[in-house]
């Protein structure tokens, strides 16, 4: 035991550990502190916590178990890209390939079930911040983020459902962008539709308003595929990325996660 000791205290007295290590062990108030706010993993996190913050039955930790979802959906849709490919010809085959040999199944079930979940999960965030009233002042601004967030899931499980190419995804692509027809002044069925014909030109049978806007075609096609790819694999994440970052910082700069009267 004292033999261990001896070569613990060498390995923490030794160049290598005080040159990635700034602060003694954190055996003691100051020193756990410091461990906290110079690892840059830590730092995210207050130093402490009120009572409230860790009790289940305020938090139900629904928000870190959305983040930690957006961790696994950001693996697992890495390791998916290195055998899909956007294609006509290959996405069906590759989405077989994924559900059937590809780590027999279980990457993909990840990824997919994870989604699911994660959506479920955001929404019940948003309900229990709701609930206990945390979108009030001084965490307006935090609500809005939030909502953002939402809309970004969402559009997250949206541009994923097209990717494995089959009839039932292609049609609910189909059925889900003609809704974009009714957006007021960039959609061709809905309200103020008359500025799309510009100079005489009618841009209305050209198709380019908001449904062409987001499928890239007149129809659900090859187009939009590559489209919804780069908007699930790329665009949508990096912007999560940025709003979940504000949304931990304005969290600690609000003084911390709100708490009952």
């Amino acid at each position: 035991m004292a033999f261990g000791k001896k070569i613990i205290e060498s390995i923490r007295s030794s160049q290598l550990w005080k040159s990635v290590f700034r602060h003694a062990p954190p055996l003691d108030r100051r020193n756990r502190i410091l461990a906290v706010v110079s690892n840059f993993v830590l730092h995210i996190h207050p130093v402490s916590v009120k009572k409230h913050v860790i009790r289940p039955g305020f938090t139900w930790y629904m928000g870190a178990i959305t983040f930690y979802l957006f961790l696994l959906e950001t693996v697992t849709g890495v390791l998916l890209m290195f055998y899909y490919r956007p294609t006509l010809q290959w996405a069906y085959n590759d989405m077989l390939a994924l559900r059937d040999v590809v780590s027999l199944g279980v990457l993909r079930e990840l990824h997919r079930w994870g989604a699911h979940a994660m959506v479920i999960s955001v929404w019940l965030h948003m309900y229990r911040v709701f609930l206990t009233g945390s979108y009030k002042k001084p965490r307006e601004f935090n609500w809005v983020v939030g909502v953002l967030l939402l809309v970004m899931t969402l559009l997250l499980s949206f541009t994923g459902y097209l990717l494995p190419w089959d009839q039932l995804s292609m049609w609910a692509i189909t059925v889900g962008s003609n809704m974009a027809r009714a957006v007021p002044f960039v959609g061709y069925e809905g309200p103020g539709q008359q500025i799309l014909s510009v100079g005489g030109i009618d841009m209305i049978t050209g198709g380019s308003d908001s449904r062409f806007a987001l499928l890239g075609a007149r129809v659900v096609g090859e187009e939009t595929l590559n489209r919804f790819y780069i908007l699930h694999c790329v665009a949508i994440p990096l912007v999560c990325a940025f709003f979940i970052g504000l949304h931990f910082w304005r969290i600690r700069k609000d003084g911390g996660m709100s708490g009952p009267k």
